[in-house]
């Protein structure tokens, strides 16, 4: 149990490290003008399916709480 918590967390830090560099590169293609339309459209969705799978992997780390 333990190494699939493990397992989770190290995912999840890379996850998060991919998503950071996406949004430097984003953000270095859109100070160069003129930026390339079809590339930042690619790295904009590959930033939302980083963040909907970190979002799922936090999901899992953290049990749900009923108040």
């Amino acid at each position: 149990m333990n190494d699939d918590i493990e397992a989770l967390q190290n995912k999840l830090a890379h996850l998060k490290t991919e998503h950071q560099d996406l949004d430097a590169a984003i953000s270095s293609l859109a100070e160069n003008k003129p930026f390339a339309q079809l590339e930042m459209q690619r790295l904009k969705k590959r930033k939302l399916r980083l963040k909907d799978e970190i979002v799922t992997l936090e999901n899992q780390l953290l049990p749900d709480i009923i108040a």
